[in-house]
């Protein structure tokens, strides 16, 4: 068993407010969560309204699907959200014990 663990940092350009901020952010949650098979959940930054730090996990038996699952994740955002600037992103994919 793999687990992938991702922390991203984003900058959302146009937001002014943190309820358009958490408007942004639940629509991202859901959005990730019903089209990848991954935990994916707000982790820092929460009184900014202009920094989103997401953090997302996946668990799989193949460390390559893994990391592409991330990958594929952290294009999904970017590419649903075109006004949101990529600050950050750790990846990292380690064997479970």
């Amino acid at each position: 068993m793999n687990v992938g663990v991702c922390r991203l940092s984003l900058r959302l350009h146009g937001v002014r407010s943190l309820k358009e901020k958490r408007r942004v952010s639940r629509s991202l949650i859901a959005q990730v969560s019903n089209k990848f098979n991954v935990a994916i959940a707000e982790v820092d930054d929460n009184d900014l309204w202009q920094k989103l730090t997401l953090g997302v996990c996946c668990v799989s038996n193949n460390p390559q699907h893994t990391s592409d699952t991330i990958d594929s994740v952290v294009n999904f955002i970017l590419h649903l959200r075109p006004d949101t600037e990529l600050i950050d992103h750790e990846v990292e994919v380690t064997p479970a014990l």
